[in-house]
């Protein structure tokens, strides 16, 4: 729309209207006070202590060692975004939005909360203009040092990462369970598995499957426990490495999920050249991530802020499907399917070494 036709539109507006729009802007750029809203939530577990129930700020306050008069503006601010409801003056439940920051729900996203809601990483999006500017991460710029190497220094904000992606990881983890077929295959190495969500969601339906959980140290230090609580642990191997060097060579099935949105494009390529190099001929390849419309638009927010999120604190980037594409034939990959949203909001492309296509 030309600027001319702008104008023209703006002039036509009610005070009504405008006073809708500015609102709409300005909601937008108060998201950060709703984010540290969120996260003080899920720090001082208030979901946990409201529960099914109704609890007053009185009764609030206590359990959480807060200033009462405090708590009750950070509680009506939470209802006023939809986290928690006031039925009563100083009353609080919670939505069903709001549940979810319960640490004892399947659907939990507690940790999530927290992590993405954490100093270090706000600290690294206030240096959005040096990335923008130069093209470098900000996580970097702000704290001297690259975010996973970060991570690895500090055990307890690594053991909060990595089961916050497990979070993130569960309804994708369910539906790759439930929607593709492993009746081929007797060994899925889950490359960048972290704590091991995703196989101790697929190997308890699949009995004739074993599984290898593939890491570096730090991220895999919880996927005992994991595998364990699930009673496939003496299905699953856990290997710390590095996958730009070694990787498991006798899988028959590669799964790399939401991996390739913390690299640019060097090293992504860097990675599927070892993955092409070390996996047998035979094997196939599953990518489970976002794949970005080829254009942007407000229909998918959360993708395009989890690629800006990803350029500040690692330098990665999100990717249409035909980057991936790309990607993919350029390291000796033949592309067999692309399944939009076949994983809860993940999408799963199918491939296969280039020469081998099935």
């Amino acid at each position: 729309m030309s600027s001319s036709v702008v104008e023209t539109v703006e002039s036509e507006r009610t005070p009504a209207e405008k006073m809708k729009l500015r609102a709409a802007l300005i909601e937008r750029i108060g998201g950060y006070m709703t984010a540290h809203a969120i996260g003080l939530a899920a720090e001082l577990g208030l979901a946990d202590l409201i529960k099914d129930g109704v609890r007053s700020s009185e009764e609030l306050a206590a359990g959480t060692g807060t200033h009462e008069p405090s708590l009750r503006r950070l509680l009506r601010t939470l209802a006023a975004v939809g986290i928690t409801e006031e039925p009563e003056p100083g009353r609080f439940g919670l939505t069903e939005v709001g549940a979810q920051l319960r640490s004892d729900s399947p659907d939990s996203l507690r940790a999530f909360s927290r992590i993405f809601c954490h100093p270090s990483l706000f600290g690294a999006w206030a240096g959005l203009g040096h990335t923008v500017s130069t093209g470098e991460p900000a996580y970097d710029h702000v704290f001297g040092k690259e975010f996973y190497a970060h991570l690895s220094e500090q055990a307890d904000l690594s053991a909060l990462f990595n089961e916050a992606m497990g979070e993130e990881s569960r309804i994708a983890a369910g539906q790759l369970a439930a929607g593709y077929d492993y009746s081929g295959f007797r060994k899925v190495v889950d490359l960048g598995g972290g704590d091991g969500t995703l196989l101790a969601t697929v190997l308890p339906g699949h009995p004739g499957l074993r599984g290898v959980v593939f890491d570096s140290a730090s991220g895999v230090a919880q996927a005992p426990g994991v595998l364990a609580a699930a009673g496939v642990a003496d299905r699953c191997e856990v290997v710390g490495g590095d996958f730009f060097q070694d990787i498991p060579g006798d899988g028959d099935l590669y799964v790399i999920k939401s991996v390739f949105q913390d690299w640019g494009d060097e090293d992504s390529r860097a990675l599927l050249r070892s993955v092409r190099a070390q996996m047998p001929e035979s094997a196939t390849l599953l990518i489970v991530g976002t794949v970005l419309p080829e254009t942007a638009s407000p229909e998918f927010p959360i993708m395009f802020f989890t690629d800006l999120n990803m350029l500040v604190n690692t330098g990665g980037r999100e990717r249409s499907e035909s980057e991936f594409r790309a990607m993919l034939e350029d390291t000796g990959f033949a592309v067999e399917s692309v399944r939009l949203g076949a994983a809860g909001p993940l999408s799963i492309i199918e491939a296969v070494p280039a020469g081998a296509a099935r």
